[in-house]
């Protein structure tokens, strides 16, 4: 159990997070620092501004407003409350390990065949020399106590800059079965642009995995013990703890930390930044989902054919003959505790409000449903539209394209960054 008074700075901080001061995970626990502290005096006056401003305008608003602060507040809280519930040592102080280039990387599943003619085409600026210019860092952040899932292997690429000046951040997050390595062409080309872009290996993949079948496994056994949550929750831990690390770089501009990804990435993008506001620029790529409505519609099909194996494991526990409505929610409840009900997009995604957030889809997505994602659309648009910024949030679902991240995806969510972060 997390001691009486960690907890009460762990609601604290949440307690701030909700108005916008960014929270402050160190040595294990949340502790309730101020926007100034953590941020540093060069960026206080941009992210106090942007802070005061929800806060003013909620105020001016209405009562409604406050009301909608508070239900974001609450929300967060008992989202961090089933992340610590699964951690097994609190008192871990944020550490960093050198690492190298990872020469082979470990794909799962079937390995990809060739580049990805999307990450490609990623805009890039023409820069002498670039491959010289390059700076490539490999490091793994100490995350928590649990043998190689506590250790991050992250990658980080920027262009050499001999000014002292801060740059804007872009977190890029992989899909199931692939790893950070997999998305040098996106980290290449926003970095030659200027930002710095950073990758993870997300829990029981590539540095982190030891077989083909790591993931799966993990995903089996947390079921069978319900001590881990290895789908969407335990890498969000993992992205709290990268955004300790990268507000405290001095060649990084923590009012300026933008998080994308694909698939599972998308939804490891939508967490991180439902929780954390110090991710001020969001664009999940086919990863948001209605769990809930898939499951009251008998929609859920595709998203476990993802990771199929798990749900027959669970089929065989409960003695059914076939998957069924009942297997999938029981699956979720066990591995990932809220992800159908009070955690679901409807609720979540709204939260995000007033960050910048473009979410992306294919019209045809099985996966990822356009006719679940109406009702977290709609309450996110609403969201964005009281705090008088409804031009930070869109929503795209690209017409006769299924659960495929594509050139368009690519091309928009970039121009999104460029706008905004």
């Amino acid at each position: 159990m997390l001691p009486r008074r960690a907890m009460a700075l762990a609601l604290a901080s949440l307690a701030l997070a909700a108005m916008w001061s960014p929270p402050r995970l160190a040595g294990g626990h949340v502790t309730a620092t101020s926007a100034a502290a953590s941020l540093g005096c060069r960026s206080k006056s941009k992210c106090v501004s942007s802070h005061s401003t929800t806060t003013t305008t909620a105020a001016a608003s209405g009562g409604s407003k406050m009301e909608s602060t508070t239900a974001a507040d609450g929300l967060r809280r008992s989202f961090l409350d089933v992340l610590l519930s699964r951690r097994r040592n609190l008192q871990v102080p944020l550490a960093v390990e050198n690492g190298r280039p990872v020469k082979d990387p470990m794909y799962q599943g079937t390995p990809p065949t060739g580049r990805s003619e999307a990450m490609e085409s990623c805009p890039r600026k023409e820069v002498e020399n670039f491959k010289e210019k390059l700076v490539e860092e490999n490091f793994y952040l100490i995350t928590e106590q649990l043998g190689e899932q506590g250790r991050l292997p992250v990658l980080l690429l920027k262009l050499n800059d001999t000014a002292p000046k801060r740059k804007p951040v872009i977190v890029i997050l992989h899909s199931s079965y692939k790893c950070k390595e997999w998305l040098r062409p996106l980290l290449e080309a926003y970095a030659s642009r200027g930002y710095i872009s950073v990758a993870i290996d997300s829990r029981y993949h590539g540095e982190r995995a030891s077989s083909n079948t790591t993931y799966i496994d993990a995903l089996k056994s947390a079921w069978r013990n319900g001590d881990t949550m290895p789908f969407i929750f335990d890498t969000v831990w993992d992205l709290i703890k990268l955004g300790d690390h990268l507000s405290e770089r001095e060649d990084v501009d923590p009012c300026r930390i933008g998080i994308t990804g694909e698939s599972l990435g998308g939804m490891h993008a939508w967490f991180a930044a439902f929780l954390d506001t110090r991710y001020s620029v969001v664009v999940p790529i086919i990863g948001i989902q209605g769990f809930r409505w898939a499951i009251d519609n008998n929609k859920w099909q595709a998203r476990v054919d993802s990771i199929k194996p798990l749900f027959e494991e669970a089929r065989i526990d409960l003695g059914k003959s076939e998957i069924d409505t009942e297997v999938v929610q029981k699956v979720w409840d066990k591995i990932a505790p809220g992800l159908d009900s009070q955690f679901d997009a409807p609720f979540s995604v709204p939260m995000i409000a007033p960050r910048p957030m473009l979410l992306l889809n294919g019209a045809e997505d099985p996966r990822c449903p356009v006719s679940g994602l109406k009702e977290p659309v709609s309450r996110a648009a609403k969201a964005y539209e009281e705090v008088g910024s409804a031009d930070k949030f869109k929503f795209i679902a690209e017409p006769g394209i299924g659960h495929q991240m594509t050139i368009n995806m690519v091309k928009e969510a970039s121009d999104w960054f460029d706008r905004f972060l």
